[in-house]
């Protein structure tokens, strides 16, 4: 990465860090970002978690529909069943009079 004109005075003007002062504001840095990346990573566990949870409900409540799907299903077609029988029956009486 190219540096500005700027931040290459920056540091020109600054006093050499010792080695130890270097390691130590390094250690800082991979600490923080360690933190953060652990944060992270146990919110998206807290959102997978939510999320599996979700999925479990919607999941049983598909199920319970088509389970009522098909008892409605079944219902229809006994009905029609009856409608049909009842017609036959119907139809079968007015040839019967002829």
């Amino acid at each position: 990465m190219a540096t500005s004109p700027s931040q290459q005075a920056d540091a020109q003007s600054l006093p050499p860090r010792a080695p130890e002062e270097a390691e130590s504001v390094l250690s800082s840095l991979v600490y923080d970002l360690s933190q953060q990346v652990h944060t992270a990573m146990e919110n998206m566990l807290k959102m997978i978690n939510e999320i599996d949870q979700n999925s479990l409900g919607v999941t049983e409540e598909v199920k319970k529909c088509k389970d009522s799907a098909l008892e409605r299903q079944k219902s229809l077609e006994d009905e029609k069943e009856q409608f049909q029988k009842a017609a036959y029956t119907v139809l079968e009486m007015l040839n019967s009079r002829e």
